[in-house]
């Protein structure tokens, strides 16, 4: 088999040699998204320094975002449907361009509500993005490495969540804090690298010819069927249920990680506990690109069930409130989550056949879970302490261990 790109001295297929460039170019996509979601926990504390909100109100930077992935994934899968890939893959770069570059009127409208807007667009591009990327990937190889090579692109995501608090925490804190007389106008220059950014791949996806992928050409199935088919998947269901509650604790953790810090060690500034997130975010990446090597050697599944354990475990003392140590918690739960969102997606999505897309933008959907999370928590916050409101994540992750252990098994009721 010497077509195809191994992933370990020959004896597991990662990539098929004539999808390398493809891959390269969709594995892009994940960085690009991984900045622009580590932003928002910039923008989380800055709002509460500049408006004077609570951390239950604040929650709305997330709410913005990831409430834009309910309202598009279906939409997005759609769209994916009836223009393919490569077209989907473009349009979401576009609304993803767009909304950076309205963050340029939203310094001089200078409200809430409409940075909020601007928000909302660039998860609208992000959903689209998401919906074709990671099944994409899945896909652009062999089917029994299909969860390696996703972890392997997704490793990417975790290198934008790293740049995106330290852009934001020089760009943002820093000129909050040099008493920049407009506190909006610290977010145009971020917004506007992004944007750039954006667009420049979005032109390479335009003058790049990638290949017609279709997820059922390994059952011969194509796209069929009808979203209520999802239903008889057991493993499917829970699979919906575990993402959301992923991603509801890795938003929760990410958007008061700076809260969190600057209360319980206050010997941080913002700045440097943006600076903090970040790291989290080094270990977040370490973990992605290790755990996809270590899924050659152990199952998926067992990987997945093992980090949520810990994760519950690493929790408990976060909320204790004991400093360094519970920071060191955090930087330990970072590493965990890291396989966590394309593990369950890769996991959800296995022999659905012609319902994959469908299935893949219901997953894509349940990033929602963002956008609950945070409010929950800044609410536990604000009636209590921000320690205490990380027992909503403890929660979440023991859910993934149980899914993990059994959740996982394919089901089919057909």
């Amino acid at each position: 088999m010497t077509n195809d790109i191994t992933a370990n001295s020959g004896r597991r297929k990662l990539v098929t040699a004539g999808y390398l460039i493809p891959f390269i170019l969709v594995t892009s996509l994940f960085f690009l998204w991984g900045f622009a979601h580590s932003l928002l926990d910039v923008l989380n504390k800055h709002f509460q320094e500049i408006l004077g909100i609570t951390k239950a109100m604040s929650g709305w930077v997330q709410a913005a975002l990831y409430g834009g992935y309910a309202v598009m994934a279906i939409p997005a899968g759609l769209i994916m449907s009836h223009i393919g890939y490569k077209k989907g893959i473009i349009f979401g770069l576009l609304l993803y361009a767009a909304g950076a570059f309205l963050f340029l009127p939203a310094a001089e409208i200078q409200t809430f509500q409409f940075t909020l807007f601007c928000l909302f667009v660039i998860a609208c591009g992000l959903t689209c993005l998401e919906t074709a990327a990671n099944p994409y990937s899945t896909v652009l190889g062999p089917k029994d490495t299909s969860e390696q090579r996703l972890n392997f692109s997704q490793s990417f995501n975790g290198l934008g969540w790293i740049i995106g608090p330290t852009v934001g925490g020089w760009f943002i804190f820093g000129a909050a804090e040099a008493g920049e007389a407009n506190k909006f106008d610290s977010m145009i220059m971020p917004y506007m690298i992004i944007g750039i950014l954006v667009l420049l791949v979005a032109i390479m996806f335009v003058f790049t010819k990638l290949p017609d992928i279709h997820e059922g050409e390994h059952d011969n199935r194509g796209d069929k069927g009808k979203y209520s088919q999802l239903l008889k998947f057991g493993h499917f269901k829970f699979a919906v249920g575990a993402q959301f509650l992923y991603v509801a604790a890795q938003t929760g953790i990410n958007s008061f990680f700076i809260n969190y810090v600057t209360e319980t060690m206050p010997q941080f500034s913002n700045e440097k506990a943006a600076y903090l997130l970040s790291l989290g975010f080094v270990f977040f990446m370490i973990g992605r690109f290790s755990g996809s090597v270590m899924m050659t050697w152990f199952k998926p599944n067992q990987m997945l069930a093992f980090y949520a354990g810990v994760n519950v475990l690493t929790m408990l003392f976060v909320i204790l409130g004991l400093g360094w140590i519970s920071l060191i918690s955090i930087y330990i739960t970072y590493f965990c989550m890291s396989i966590m969102f394309p593990t369950i997606f890769a996991l959800g999505i296995k022999d659905l056949g012609g319902l994959t897309k469908k299935g893949s933008s219901l997953l894509v959907m349940m990033v929602a879970g963002g956008a609950v999370c945070p409010m929950l928590m800044g609410w536990i916050a604000d009636v209590s302490n921000m320690a205490t409101g990380f027992i909503v994540p403890m929660v979440c992750f023991a859910v993934i261990l149980i899914f993990g252990l059994k959740g996982y098994k394919v089901r089919s009721n057909a």
